[in-house]
């Protein structure tokens, strides 16, 4: 049998080490559709029911396994479909290879069906690599460069191959001018370290710092042990960008938690309050959370030095891996004898929980939204990976969540786009089959297309050996999030019109696809239902119907956030009584908790 350049493609993602494929058919694609039945499944074709959900399986795979993910759609309109979710990877430096199909080559220019300049499309998502292959012999080197350069840079790449050319005999190039080889797949990343007298600068910052404030991100994943250690010896507390939620444990004294906009007091007063600031492996955007210019020295560690010095004016900055770069630095460390820093960094976060806890006690109507995290993270185990979507209850994923042992978490982070948690979920189950997976999902991005991708995870559920896949929909009719943007931000009162949702039974569907389905409108219900979930045997979905008033105040409101909302109760806000009433009752649970 010839060997088409679409079975050469699998043939390359196998050498490559690719477990599967996260796409949707079309017939842009049909050479490489019909070599996966020629190879049995290998890779394995993961059909999903949109071709923006196929990338953003690919991210979660790419996230939570730390290898690429690769997606695959058709021409024209799969492709920009792919978009969303590329550009999910870009912003969140995640490495996706994207595979797409276009117009055969005899009909190009004749503004044939579904013909879209597909290179100009995704010149700025693929920036760090995209091409489009019109003869075979340019196989394998695209292929491999595409992996290559997403695995090295952290990054989408795109690779376009005509129709016409999927199904030609492949020829491998030749050993003659014009024709480029290429190499055995496979790639080992450098590691990178700063030269000696810069990180000597950057110890005699730290060891003369007497209130040292470290900030890591998901950069730092690989440099826990490391994290730790220097903490211990400048006595410094630990705060955590959202990316970089589960690199340490919130079990630990000293770590505030999450930072921003969706983060904790302990860690806002921190930032507050430090003279010294070091930053290791984020790029964390806002900087109006990082202490004020001038009042602390600052040293930055990131493994791309374009991401050094943007959010804060850094005196020291250490381009390389966190890990190799941090195990350089501690011998130059000092350890801080003087522990009253880290004695209130502890007092505060021992507090902080426990504000946490009466904050999700405090009664609503139906369910606090805050409860359902909190009961979770009760029961949360070991070994368990939460994905979130983008809305009101990232803010309980970010504050009320306590990672701990090999959790693992991660969202949208830059892109913050909805609908990600539920594909991400997807993408995590095949990254770790044998571990358990939470989806946090409000039910605006349920309607958006996670009540879609459920089918999917009932048609793979098979396939993972421990087929625990738990979505949770916040549910409570409310484009939740952008509500309480309207009034904190724009003194607006919400309009029905646009934030109002269908009230569906996110559960009976579920139900309908043979998934474990679970209605809970009490309090009492919420931590049974989540006993239940997390000790099935199949995926399960909980409806937890929770009030849509139940404010996402800051730990650190401003005084125009408050004064944006008094104004919005003021113009007639719909729910500006019970808004104030649950406002006041969760400030009050937070600033006295006893």
């Amino acid at each position: 049998m010839v060997e088409t350049v679409g079975d050469h493609v699998l043939q390359r993602l196998r050498d490559w080490n690719v477990d599967q494929v996260f796409g949707y058919p079309g017939d842009g694609i049909n050479g490489i559709v019909a070599a996966f039945g020629k190879a049995d499944n290998r890779p394995r074709f993961v059909q999903s029911r949109h071709e923006e959900m196929s990338a953003f399986e690919a991210v979660g795979y790419a996230k939570f396994s730390g290898r690429p993910g690769v997606c695959l759609a058709t021409s024209g309109p799969g492709a920009i479909h792919l978009l969303n979710g590329l550009y999910d990877a870009k912003l969140d430096h995640v490495p996706v290879v994207a595979i797409v199909g276009q117009t055969a080559r005899t009909a190009r220019g004749g503004s044939y069906q579904q013909e879209v300049d597909l290179q100009s499309l995704v010149k700025d998502v693929a920036s760090e690599y995209s091409v489009e292959v019109t003869v075979a012999e340019q196989l394998p080197n695209a292929l491999d460069r595409a992996l290559r350069t997403a695995i090295t840079r952290s990054a989408p790449t795109v690779v376009i191959i005509p129709n016409d050319v999927q199904e030609e005999p492949y020829e491998p190039p030749r050993h003659e001018f014009k024709h480029v080889p290429s190499s055995r797949p496979g790639l080992v990343r450098p590691v990178l370290t700063p030269p000696s007298a810069e990180l000597e600068r950057a110890a005699d910052v730290l060891n003369a710092g007497r209130k040292v404030a470290i900030l890591i991100g998901q950069g730092a994943r690989t440099a826990t042990a490391e994290v730790r250690q220097i903490a211990d010896l400048t006595g410094a507390g630990v705060a955590k960008a959202l990316l970089g939620k589960d690199v340490l444990a919130d079990d630990l004294p000293y770590v505030t938690g999450s930072i921003g906009l969706l983060g904790t007091r302990p860690s806002y007063e921190m930032m507050r309050d430090c003279d010294t600031l070091l930053i290791v492996g984020s790029n964390f955007p806002y900087s109006q959370f990082l202490p004020e210019y001038g009042k602390a020295r600052a040293v930055q560690i990131d493994v791309d030095g374009t991401r050094i010095g943007m959010r804060y004016p850094t005196e020291v900055n250490l381009v390389g891996d966190a890990h190799s770069t941090l195990r350089a630095l501690l011998p130059l460390v000092r350890r801080n004898e003087n522990r009253s820093w880290r004695e209130k960094i502890e007092r505060h976060v021992t507090g902080w929980w426990q504000s946490m806890e009466q904050q999700a006690m405090v009664s609503a109507e139906p369910i606090n939204p805050i409860r359902i995290v909190h009961e979770l993270s009760i029961r949360a185990p070991d070994n368990l990976i939460i994905t979130a979507d983008s809305g009101s209850s990232t803010n309980w994923y970010a504050r009320n969540l306590r990672m701990r042992g090999q959790m693992r978490g991660s969202l949208s982070g830059t892109l913050a786009t909805m609908g990600a948690g539920v594909p991400y979920a997807i993408g995590a189950k095949f990254a770790h089959p044998d571990r358990p997976v939470v989806a946090l999902v409000g039910d605006g991005a349920m309607q958006m297309n996670g009540l879609a991708e459920l089918i999917t995870i009932a048609r793979y559920q098979n396939l993972w050996a421990d087929r625990r896949c738990v979505v949770c929909v916040f549910h409570n009719n409310d484009l939740n999030q952008v509500t309480w943007e309207l009034r904190a931000m724009g003194g607006a009162p919400k309009f029905e019109e646009s934030q109002a949702l269908p009230d569906i039974n996110y559960a009976a569907f579920a139900a309908s696809l043979g998934l474990i389905a679970l209605n809970v409108d009490s309090p009492d219900d919420l931590g049974p239902a989540w006993d239940q979930a997390l000790a099935a045997d199949r995926p399960a979905v909980l409806d937890v119907r929770c009030d849509a008033e139940i404010p996402p105040i800051p730990p650190h409101a401003t005084a125009e956030q408050v004064k944006a909302v008094t104004e919005a109760i003021l113009k007639g806000d719909p729910g500006s009584a019970r808004m104030a009433y649950e406002g006041i009752k969760a400030k009050l649970a937070e600033l006295l908790p006893n």
